[in-house]
C-alpha cells in the first residue's frame, strides 16, 4: 500500500467536514476520509510521504487489527452505523499513542445512550452492488444501554468473476451492553467478522504503455469492467510446509472470519482526573487470501510449446507470466490502552499505557503459470522435455513464505498540551517502550520446489557449495523502541501565526518482515522516522490558509522485491533494506467567498528519493542497480486536492472532489512513468425530513481510464532500455471506472 504526500493537520481535519464521502458514519456525516479511488472497501490512505507500512484505524483507541499484512482491514472493519464518532489522529499524536508517525482514523463504538434510536444505511451502484448496515441502540432503566448492529455487503465488482458471485462479500455482527454508575461506565462488545473478498486476484488487467507515461486500451480489454482472471477451474501448487503437491480452486483461499470481545472502562474523579481502560481480544482462526501478480507480456511462438486445452496446434498470440500466492494465517490479539487525563491550570496532560500481544502463525505457497492475454485467459499447457504437459511450475519459487511466533509491545506515554499564554502554545510528548519479538524463521534463498524439509545446495559468496536442509530457526529479540514530539504556536493576532514540530518515532523489524528470508543479524536495525514541519497560518472571514515545509525521513525500510529479467517471464526473489527521504511544501486553504459555498484547496510539492537503494541483479547480462537518489515508484511529486462545496438550502448540499496525483515512476530505474491523473467524485445530499436523507454519488466522473502503481516486469529496466516499451504490452492495476452510487439513510 504505498503513499506519498504530506497534509497538514488542521487542513485534513477541515477538508473531512467538508467534503462528502462513500460511506457516512452513525451520526450521518459524511467524511471523505473513505473516498477511495483504488478500493470502496477501504479507507482513503491519507498522505504523508513515505510508502505506507499499514492502515492505520483505531477503535476506542486500540488498533482494529494489530497488522493489515496478513489479517487485512478490510475483512474486520468497515465504516458503518455502530460507529458514534469518526475522525483523524495526526502524526505527532500517532506517534506518541501508537508508535507509529502517520495520519490515523481515530473512531469510537456507538454504545448506546438512554432513548433509543435506530439508524438504517443503505446503499447501491450501477453494477448491482447492494450494501446495507443498520444500528440500534438504547436504553433500559437508569443503569444499562445496548447497542447492536448488522453490515452486509454484496459487492459482484465491475464485471463478473465466473468462479463466484461476489468480489467481496462480507458480514459484520456486533453487540454490546453498557452499565452506568456514578461517575463512570463499563461496556462489553461483542463483534463477528466475515469475509470473501478477492482482492488483488482481480484489481490488474493488461494494457498499451504508450511509452510518453499514457496508456491505452487492448481492443476487445476495456479498462476496469474486464476480468484477468481465470474463469475458473483446478490448480496444482506445493504446499510450503510439506513439500505436497495438491490441488484447490480459485476462490478457495479468499475467506476469512474472526470473533473480537471488547471492554471499555471509563471513570470521572471528584478531582477532575478521568481515566479511560480499553482492552479487547481478537481470534482470527482463518486469515486467508490469494494474491495475483503478473511478469512480462510476449508473443508467442511454436517454439514455446504452449497449448490451450483441447487443441493440437501451438498457441500463438499474447501470453504474460503470472504468478499466484495463496496465503493461509492465524490471527490472535490481546490488547489493552489505558489513559488517564486531567486539565491543570493551563495543562492539559495525558499518561498512557499500551499492552498489545500480537500472535501469528502463517505460511504462503506460489506457483506460476502462462495465461492469454485477454478476457477470462487460458491458463495454457506447457509442453515439457518429458513428453508430458503441465499447466503449473515455478513452485514456492517467488516469495513463498512462512513464521509462527509473536510479539509484544509494552509501552508507556506521555503529552502535555501547556497554553503558556493567550498568543503562545506548546504541545510535546514521549512514548517508551519495550518490544520483544520471537519468531520462526526460514533464512535460506528461495527456488523452485522450495519446502520445509527439503535438502538443497546453495553456493556461498566465496564459491564454496553448502548443503542444508531447509527448517526453521527461531529468532528473539528484545529491543527498546522511543518515540518523542514538539510543537510550538505563536498567534500574533486573531489572523497570523507561525508554527513548528518535530517528531521522532523508531522500531525495529517486526514479525512479519521475517516470514520471507527475512533480515539477518547483521541486518537487524533499528528503523527510524523523522518529521520536522514549519510553516505560518492566516485567517479572516473569507480564507484560512496553512502553508508548511516538511522533511520526512525513514531509515533501514525492509522490502521483499520480487524482480524480473526485462522481457521474460524469468524472476527471483531479493531482500532489500534502504532508506527514503522526502522534502517538500504544503499549502492549504478553505475558502468561503460568499454565504453557503466552500471551497478546501490543497497543493502538495514534494522530492521522495530513494537512499542506499541498491540490488545485486540475479539474471545473466543485467546489470545491477543503484536507485540511490532516484525517484521512489508509485509516489507522485505533486499533489492537488480541490473541494467545493455548496448548500442550498436547509435541504440539499453539492459537492465535488477533484484530487490531481502527478507523474509517478512505475520501476525502480525511473524509466517508466504514468503521466498525473485526476480522481474525481462529485453528488448531491437531500435531507428529505428528520427520518430521511438521500444521496447520490458519482465515481471518476471525467471517466479517467489510466493505470497506476508499478508495471509488472520491469522492475530493473534501464533508462537506455525504455525505447523498447513504447507501445508494449503491460499489465498493472487501475482505476475504478465510472460508477454512480445511490444512498439513503432512515433515523428513528
Amino acid at each position: 500500500m504505498a503513499i506519498a504526500g504530506f497534509l497538514f493537520f488542521p487542513a485534513v481535519a477541515m477538508a473531512e467536514e467538508n467534503a462528502a464521502s462513500l460511506s457516512a458514519g452513525a451520526d450521518g456525516r459524511e467524511r471523505n476520509v473513505m473516498l477511495n479511488a483504488s478500493d470502496a472497501t477501504k479507507p482513503r490512505e491519507i498522505q504523508i510521504g513515505l510508502p505506507s507500512e499499514d492502515v492505520n484505524v483505531y477503535e476506542n483507541l486500540l488498533p482494529v487489527v494489530y497488522s493489515s499484512t496478513v489479517y487485512q482491514l478490510a475483512r474486520h472493519w468497515r465504516s458503518d452505523a455502530s460507529l458514534g464518532a469518526v475522525g483523524l489522529m495526526n502524526p505527532m499524536e500517532s506517534a506518541i499513542r501508537t508508535g507509529n508517525i502517520a495520519y490515523s482514523i481515530d473512531c469510537y463504538s456507538n454504545v448506546g445512550q438512554k432513548e433509543f434510536k435506530a439508524i438504517f444505511n443503505y446503499r447501491t451502484n450501477t453494477f448491482g452492488w447492494q450494501n446495507f448496515d443498520f444500528n440500534i441502540s438504547g436504553g433500559y432503566g437508569d443503569r444499562w444501554l445496548y447497542t447492536a448492529s448488522v453490515y452486509q455487503n454484496f459487492d459482484p465488482g465491475y464485471f463478473k468473476v465466473k468462479f463466484t458471485d461476489f468480489s467481496d462479500r462480507t458480514q459484520i455482527f456486533r453487540a454490546g451492553l453498557t452499565g452506568l454508575f456514578d461517575g463512570g461506565r463499563l461496556t462489553i462488545l461483542y463483534k463477528f467478522s466475515k469475509s470473501n473478498a478477492l482482492g488483488s486476484m482481480i484489481n490488474s488487467a493488461p494494457f498499451i504503455y504508450a511509452g510518453d507515461g499514457s496508456v491505452g486500451e487492448i481492443p476487445g480489454f476495456p479498462l476496469g469492467t474486464t476480468s484477468y482472471a481465470p474463469p475458473g477451474g483446478e490448480f496444482e501448487y506445493m504446499d510450503v510446509k510439506d513439500g505436497k503437491i495438491k490441488k484447490g480452486r480459485w476462490g478457495d483461499f479468499t475467506a476469512s472470519f474472526a470473533h473480537e470481545i471488547t471492554a471499555h472502562f471509563d471513570y470521572g474523579f471528584n478531582d477532575g482526573y478521568k481515566l479511560d481502560v480499553n482492552s479487547k481480544v481478537l481470534r482470527a482462526p482463518h486469515a486467508d487470501y490469494c494474491d495475483f501478480g503478473g511478469s512480462s507480456i510476449f508473443e508467442t511462438t511454436p517454439a514455446d510449446m504452449l497449448y490451450k486445452e483441447g487443441e493440437d496446434s501451438p498457441y500463438i498470440g499474447l501470453a504474460e507470466g503470472r504468478r499466484t500466492w495463496l496465503h493461509r494465517g492465524k490471527v490472535t490479539n490481546v490488547l489493552l490502552t489505558a489513559e488517564i487525563n486531567k486539565s491543570l491550570a493551563n495543562h492539559s496532560l495525558r499518561l498512557g499505557l499500551n499492552q498489545w500481544y500480537y500472535h501469528l502463525d502463517y505460511y504462503s505457497s506460489s506457483f506460476q503459470w502462462t495465461g492469454t492475454v485477454s478476457p477470462y485467459p487460458d491458463i495454457l499447457f506447457k509442453y515439457n522435455s518429458d513428453g508430458t504437459f503441465s499447466q503449473f511450475h515455478g513452485f514456492n519459487e517467488l516469495s513463498s513464505e512462512f513464521t509462527r511466533g509473536y510479539e509484544n509491545k509494552a509501552a508507556i506515554y506521555f503529552t502535555d498540551n501547556w497554553q503558556i499564554t493567550p498568543k503562545f502554545n506548546l504541545y510535546f510528548g514521549g512514548r517508551l517502550e519495550h518490544y520483544r519479538m520471537r519468531a520462526s524463521q526460514i533464512p535460506y534463498a528461495r527456488y523452485e520446489g522450495f519446502h520445509i524439509g527439503d535438502v538443497h545446495s546453495y553456493t556461498d559468496d566465496e564459491g564454496n557449495m553448502t548443503t542444508v536442509r531447509i527448517e526453521p530457526r527461531n529468532v528473539l529479540k528484545n529491543k527498546i523502541n522511543y518515540a518523542a514530539t514538539i510543537q510550538a504556536t505563536y498567534n500574533f493576532n486573531r489572523h497570523f501565526g507561525l508554527t513548528a514540530d518535530a517528531t521522532v518515532a523508531t522500531r525495529y523489524p517486526r514479525i512479519n518482515e521475517y516470514a520471507g528470508v527475512g533480515p539477518t543479524e547483521m541486518q537487524y536495525k533499528r528503523v527510524t522516522i523523522p518529521l520536522i514541519r514549519a510553516g505560518f497560518s492566516y485567517s479572516n472571514n473569507l480564507l484560512d490558509l496553512t502553508s508548511m515545509l516538511t522533511y520526512i525521513a525513514k531509515s533501514n525500510n525492509i522490502d521483499q522485491q520480487n524482480v524480473t529479467k526485462p522481457g521474460t517471464t524469468q524472476s527471483q526473489t531479493t531482500l532489500l533494506i534502504y532508506g527514503i527521504r522526502t522534502i517538500g511544501w504544503t499549502t492549504s486553504a478553505e475558502i468561503h467567498p460568499f454565504n453557503r459555498f466552500n471551497l478546501h484547496a490543497l497543493l502538495t510539492l514534494q522530492r521522495p528519493t530513494y537512499d542506499n537503494y541498491f540490488i545485486k541483479s540475479p539474471f545473466e547480462g543485467v546489470p545491477d542497480l543503484n536507485a540511490n537518489g532516484n525517484i521512489v515508484k508509485e509516489i507522485p511529486q505533486v499533489l492537488i486536492e480541490l473541494d467545493p462545496s455548496y448548500q442550498l438550502n436547509d435541504k440539499f448540499r453539492f459537492w465535488l472532489s477533484f484530487r490531481y496525483f502527478g507523474k509517478t515512476y512505475a520501476n525502480l530505474t525511473n524509466a517508466l512513468f504514468f503521466n498525473g491523473r485526476w480522481e474525481t467524485f462529485g453528488g448531491v445530499n437531500w435531507s428529505v425530513n428528520k427520518h430521511l436523507d438521500l444521496g447520490c454519488t458519482i465515481i471518476n466522473f471525467l471517466n479517467e481510464k489510466g493505470a497506476s502503481g508499478t508495471i509488472n516486469g520491469a522492475e530493473l529496466l534501464s533508462k537506455e532500455d525504455s525505447e523498447i516499451y513504447k507501445d508494449y504490452y503491460m499489465s498493472g492495476s487501475y482505476l475504478r471506472p465510472f460508477t454512480v452510487e445511490f444512498s439513503a439513510t432512515l433515523k428513528f
